[in-house]
């Protein structure tokens, strides 16, 4: 069941316990930005909040954000996570760094963030500091970075471009886990990714996922060696 909480003026959050979205109001549409899980019921959620047009930006393709898109019919996803939303049924548009979306006094500018998947992104109100920074900033995670569509080295560089803008930065609001968090996780996530780059990290294997846990100063990774 999903807990709707309104979290700044015409701004929504939207979790079921395991994944959140962001839902914001305006005066002749509304922006949502993730759809959850396909059992999350998301559209059932928003429609208890507005009933005005919805536009659907996604923070990349993993199905625990995509799994809500058949209700809404389409979204704004980064090309490079195209492949990971498998029902042709839905339309997508193109999401590039640069991009802009208005909606309810919000103005959302696009970061590409490859490195959780190659398609991730950021979504970032620099009038009002706040990073919607998908699964690629959390506390304390774990963050995923094993399998064939992440990248650690990418993931790494693309923390670095998020740290450049941390003295912008007043708020994050990562899709799991703890919230908000403040821009020192950006700094928090990057060393430890940097340790698990330079192998300073012990990992242990996960008892489910085919994976290793490995457990850095703030930050947990599920990861495997053959991904580096």
């Amino acid at each position: 069941m999903i807990t709707s909480t309104l979290f700044m003026e015409h701004f929504y959050i939207l979790d079921d316990g395991r994944v959140r979205q962001f839902l914001i109001v305006g005066e002749d549409q509304a922006l949502l930005i993730d759809t959850g899980f396909p059992d999350s019921h998301v559209y059932e959620a928003v429609r208890k909040i507005t009933a005005l047009p919805v536009r659907v930006l996604l923070t990349h393709g993993d199905i625990d954000h995509t799994g809500g898109l058949a209700d809404f019919g389409g979204c704004f996803l980064h090309k490079a996570d195209w492949k990971l939303v498998k029902d042709p049924a839905v339309h997508l548009e193109p999401l590039a760094e640069g991009d802009t979306f208005s909606c309810g006094g919000y103005h959302l500018k696009t970061i590409e963030i490859p490195g959780h998947t190659y398609g991730s992104v950021a979504f970032f109100d620099e009038e009002k500091g706040l990073l919607l920074s998908g699964d690629s900033v959390q506390k304390p995670g774990p963050i995923y970075l094993f399998g064939g569509w992440r990248n650690l080295d990418l993931y790494i560089e693309s923390e670095r471009k998020l740290w450049s803008l941390a003295d912008k930065v007043k708020t994050i609001l990562p899709c799991h886990h703890e919230y908000p968090i403040g821009p020192e996780y950006i700094r928090y996530n990057l060393e430890d990714a940097l340790s698990l780059k330079e192998g300073r990290l012990q990992g242990e294997r996960h008892p489910v996922m085919p994976c290793n846990v490995y457990k850095g100063s703030w930050t947990e990774f599920y990861y495997t060696e053959q991904d580096a």
